[in-house]
């Protein structure tokens, strides 16, 4: 498997910038569940083998390289945002509010932020690049999807314990059929979004 290179880290920190961090998030497209966001900061030149677009890897290789990730990073976080702000903000200010908590909650902020997607209107206090498919062509921001993914999915298979009707454990929350089908025979929870219901059809 590709490993997601370091050239955008290398030009960072050619500029100057000693604690470059990657910036991602998951959980924008589910029906049911939070959003989580997350940033690593990876020591300089550190590449582990196998990081990339946490879609495009396994869920038992995800977590034996989240494992190495945490022991490798100088820093990282997790920001969320709630199945509340998600309804009440829209899923795009949601998404936002929990990378600005990701960043404030890292130990030191770092100098300069790698951050996967197109620029919006959100925009950090620090000097800051949006990478289109960020995940796989940053080391950083490939690791930052990594975690944020395993730390979702391991909040979905606890709320699978709460909810087991759904099936959280199998599709971590987003709109397949069992999903859809599972909505329609015992409505809905209380970690379901609303906003996105109103334009699923079921």
């Amino acid at each position: 498997m590709k490993t997601a290179s370091l050239d955008f880290e290398e030009k960072m920190h050619m500029q100057g910038f000693a604690r470059v961090g990657g910036l991602d998030e998951v959980g924008r497209g589910p029906l049911a569940g939070p959003v989580c966001a997350c940033v690593v900061v990876m020591p300089e030149g550190l590449q582990i083998a196998g990081v990339t677009d946490s879609k495009a890897v396994s869920e038992k290789r995800r977590a034996v390289l989240s494992v190495a990730i945490k022991e490798a990073a100088i820093d990282y976080a997790l920001g969320w945002s709630d199945i509340a702000e998600i309804d009440e903000k829209n899923i795009l200010q949601a998404t936002y509010l929990a990378m600005q908590r990701a960043l404030e909650n890292l130990k030191s902020p770092p100098d300069a932020l790698l951050i996967d997607g197109l620029q919006g209107k959100w925009q950090p206090d620090i000097p800051s690049i949006f990478i289109k498919k960020g995940d796989a062509a940053s080391h950083s921001i490939a690791a930052a999807s990594i975690l944020a993914k395993t730390a979702r999915d391991e909040l979905m298979l606890r709320y699978h314990d709460e909810y087991p009707q759904y099936g959280f454990d199998k599709h971590k929350g987003y709109g397949t059929a069992k999903h859809l089908a599972a909505i329609r025979e015992f409505g809905v929870c209380a970690i379901h979004r609303r906003s996105f219901l109103k334009k699923v059809h079921i």
